[in-house]
């Protein structure tokens, strides 16, 4: 892993980064940015395997903490789903050119899909060259609270949950859950018509496997793949996962340098 570097978003907080170089014979490829699912960073085992990996073949890739997460700055219960997109535009405008391929993990599959719209309204289509989404979660502000709880978030108050990942309560603030709710995207066509590959385990106990199928019939994109492991878990982070995964980026960007040759 390279070393850790920061760039300050105006208005904004003071945001951790690692980018690893493209090699000139490595060819021009997308550059992979790697988004974090909800309160996790760029420390994650899948982040710095596909990072590690970029760096091993020569290929360009960025990691970063959302504001609040990780090494950046901000306060975590102060961000909401805009904010961290926005994170994640102005890096990617200030730090990469030319084709990217996206990958989100969980909350970050949904930023995924935010990002890539923006950037495709903005720029056109041939900047977002592809997305792998692992266990994304798009719209879990809709679907992944029970009544009562969505009635705590509509009074502004902070919800917190036990944790399966640590030892203190993973805290929604309100203004997340609004956001969320303003950016939900399974209920209409997605309009996006790069390659897109998901992963996701049918053993997840925190994003059903079904929220991939939604989204894989939401895309516009006639290239779509939907792999589901049958024994995978939410994180999708034991060796044989992260092989999946490696070689899920592999085929897309091999495929890419073949289309375009």
């Amino acid at each position: 892993m390279s070393e850790i570097s920061f760039l300050t978003r105006p208005g904004g907080a003071r945001l951790a980064y690692q980018k690893a170089e493209r090699r000139e014979a490595a060819g021009a490829g997308p550059t992979l940015v790697f988004l974090p699912g909800y309160k996790s960073d760029m420390a994650g085992s899948k982040a710095t395997m596909l990072f590690d990996e970029a760096a091993v073949r020569g290929r360009a890739a960025l990691l970063f903490d959302y504001a609040g997460c990780g090494a950046s700055g901000g306060a975590f219960e102060e961000q909401t789903l805009e904010s961290w997109c926005d994170d994640a535009l102005f890096l990617i405008d200030e730090l990469t050119d030319g084709p990217l391929l996206l990958a989100g993990s969980s909350m970050g599959g949904w930023l995924m899909l935010l990002a890539a719209l923006a950037l495709i309204e903005r720029d056109g289509g041939d900047r977002v060259a592809g997305l792998v989404g692992i266990a994304a979660a798009p719209d879990f502000t809709d679907w992944g609270f029970d009544e009562a709880q969505r009635a705590l978030l509509a009074t502004g108050e902070t919800l917190y949950e036990d944790s399966d990942y640590g030892l203190e309560p993973t805290p929604t603030a309100a203004a997340f859950w609004r956001s969320g709710q303003a950016n939900l995207l399974l209920n209409d066509k997605i309009a996006i018509d790069c390659p897109v590959r998901l992963l996701h385990g049918q053993a997840d106990a925190d994003v059903p496997h079904e929220t991939s199928l939604r989204l894989a019939a939401a895309l516009r994109s006639a290239d779509v793949q939907t792999l589901l492991i049958k024994d995978g878990d939410h994180r999708l982070s034991r060796g044989a996962d992260l092989a999946l995964l490696a070689a899920t980026v592999d085929r897309l960007i091999e495929d890419r340098g073949r289309t375009a040759a």
